[in-house]
């Protein structure tokens, strides 16, 4: 199954490696990383149909928002499974997300064990 992680922190990715190295070891799980939305949305567009499965997207990034990426995904490919994330629990990021078809919005700092737990869901179906 193959996840994108959009975060302008390119540390994100070392940490998500980190934490899903069993599931990558195992083939389980292949992560790709873009770090703005466009670069997002140029990954996603470039297979046909895109083979992701799943997109988990930080709100805050400069340039388009997450919000406004997770909107575009969600008109050009219904398919795919878009959470985000914020550093802010805020309600009313989390009602736009939401709303705007977000499957899950977890908070920074990540609880992993969740987040395995959706993936997992999603490898399972």
């Amino acid at each position: 199954m193959k996840i994108l992680i959009v975060d302008d922190e390119k540390d994100v990715e070392m940490l998500f490696r980190q934490k899903f190295r069993k599931e990558i070891r195992k083939g389980d799980l292949t992560l790709e990383f873009a770090f703005s939305g466009n670069e997002a949305l140029d990954i996603l567009g470039s297979e046909d149909p895109p083979q992701f499965v799943y997109v988990f997207s930080d709100i805050n990034m400069p340039g388009m928002t997450g919000l406004e990426l997770l909107e575009k995904i969600k008109g050009r490919f219904p398919q795919i499974e878009v959470s985000m994330i914020s550093a802010y629990g805020d309600k009313e990021n989390y009602e736009k997300a939401i709303n705007s078809g977000a499957k899950d919005f977890f908070t920074k700092p990540i609880d992993f064990v969740s987040l395995k737990e959706e993936i997992n869901r999603l490898i399972n179906k």
